[in-house]
């Protein structure tokens, strides 16, 4: 051993003290994080219909949720508080079946807290005010640390590396924050910064910003992740909720007003992602239909911008026990193929081809179909002779043999919702709506034989 070395010391000081790699550990065992997941996301328009927003399919086989949960687990954060609201269940079921593994009698599990109006007879009114309403949850943790995420965005992030900041710096709350287009800053809070990082302003979804210091058109943005010394932020939501002219927002209200008395300190997204594009770091917002295909979408390409094929961090999520995908037919009339895309377990392909999509679990296209450029969600049945062109077809739809979608807008507009981009989104609703039948009963020639429902 070197005679300079020195043991490694398992002590730290929530304020300034200087942290070493070697104690991140430490820091993500003292730390409780707290999911916010109880938003519709109503931009989504009929996809959240009868589920929330974090609990939308991504990518063939993950939740929007997984990704906040899968890097809590290889942050090194294992306790962890999921707030549900609207329409739960079904992010309530993939939880419990798909997070099972964590171990408590190790410390580590997912306490899911539906709202229970703990505190009155309201629902949450605001982000701070779901945290408020189950502080219980908070302080029995005996974490020094609080971590508060947002459940509905997709990106990578190791929170140690924000949490060591946070500690580092002795600050009283951290916000992560990430560079932005100015055009886009009505959508966002907004965080002014000096040289040390300390956060000077935090304006939520202002109509004007003013552009960064070095000259760029790009504006530091909140990206809802919040760290708080335990002590204070039970301190600080106690006094948010007696403030009646308060909304109980992080954003609009406890931000703004601990900037002017109290150490907020700014954390570069940057400083802290696990997967970057080039200088750029990977984050999304798919809170618009448009969005949500657009991030699916790029998944098809060659080198996506998400690395989903990451072992060293990997994304987490329920696996059903399910038999690999099945292309049938090599004839020339019909040929069961797919290019460019994304097919998961359980889907079969029957002389039919697929062209930049994704086939999300146990989806089944029937022969002579040509699906291009759409999000097929799990569960579809798809009939013969079918075009599919920058849809996304929602969990669970039947679509009859010559169906045809993304090839007349003005046809699609009357029948369904055809967003500002051009994709089409259609539901089981949609489509009882109108009155169509359901796929033809299955046979031996149409390669689906008895598994179709």
């Amino acid at each position: 051993m070197n005679d300079d070395a020195q043991p490694v010391r398992h002590e730290y000081h929530s304020r300034g003290a200087a942290v070493s790699p070697n104690d991140a550990h430490l820091l993500t065992s003292q730390c409780y994080a707290v999911v916010l997941a109880g938003g519709r996301g109503s931009r989504l328009h009929n996809l959240t219909d009868w589920r929330a927003k974090p609990a939308v399919p991504f990518a063939g086989k993950l939740k929007i949720i997984d990704f906040p949960l899968s890097n809590c687990v290889n942050s090194g954060i294992r306790r962890i508080a999921v707030l549900t609201q609207y329409k739960s269940q079904s992010l309530i079921r993939h939880i419990e079946r798909g997070w099972s593994f964590l171990s408590p009698s190790l410390g580590e599990f997912i306490d899911i807290a539906p709202a229970q109006q703990q505190l009155g007879e309201s629902w949450y009114a605001g982000t701070a005010d779901a945290v408020y309403q189950n502080l219980h949850l908070v302080r029995d943790s005996g974490a020094r640390h609080v971590l508060i995420l947002a459940g509905d965005h997709v990106y990578k992030m190791n929170y140690a590396a924000m949490l060591a900041d946070h500690v580092r710096a002795g600050a009283d709350a951290t916000v992560a924050c990430i560079e932005v287009p100015i055009a886009q800053a009505r959508h966002f809070g907004i965080i002014t910064v000096d040289a040390q990082a300390r956060v000077r302003d935090f304006i939520e979804k202002p109509s004007r910003a003013q552009p960064m210091a070095d000259g760029s058109e790009q504006v530091l943005a909140s990206m809802g992740i919040y760290v708080f010394d335990i002590d204070f932020l039970c301190e600080q939501l106690a006094r948010d909720a007696s403030d009646p002219a308060s909304s109980h927002d992080f954003g609009k209200d406890l931000l703004p007003r601990l900037v002017a008395g109290h150490r907020v300190l700014a954390h570069r997204f940057a400083d802290s992602c696990v997967n970057m594009v080039g200088e750029r770091p990977y984050w999304r917002d798919v809170g618009t239909v448009d969005a949500y295909w657009e991030a699916n979408m790029d998944l098809t390409t060659v080198q996506p911008e998400l690395n989903l094929y990451d072992d060293h961090w990997p994304v987490i999520s329920l696996q059903p026990q399910l038999p690999p995908a099945k292309f049938v037919f090599d004839d020339d009339s019909r040929r069961g193929v797919a290019v460019a895309s994304l097919v998961s377990s359980g889907c079969i392909v029957s002389g039919a081809t697929v062209r930049r999509s994704i086939l999300f679990a146990k989806v089944r296209v029937g022969e002579h179909s040509v699906i291009e450029d759409s999000l097929v969600l799990p569960d579809v049945v798809v009939g013969r002779h079918v075009i599919l062109r920058k849809v996304v077809v929602d969990k669970r739809c039947m679509l009859p043999d010559g169906f045809c979608a993304g090839v007349d807008p003005q046809q699609d507009r009357a029948r369904f919702h055809v967003t500002e981009g051009g994709v089409t989104l259609i539901t089981p609703a949609m489509l009882a709506a109108l009155g169509e039948g359901p796929v033809p009963g299955a046979d031996e020639e149409s390669g689906f034989g008895a598994l179709t429902p």
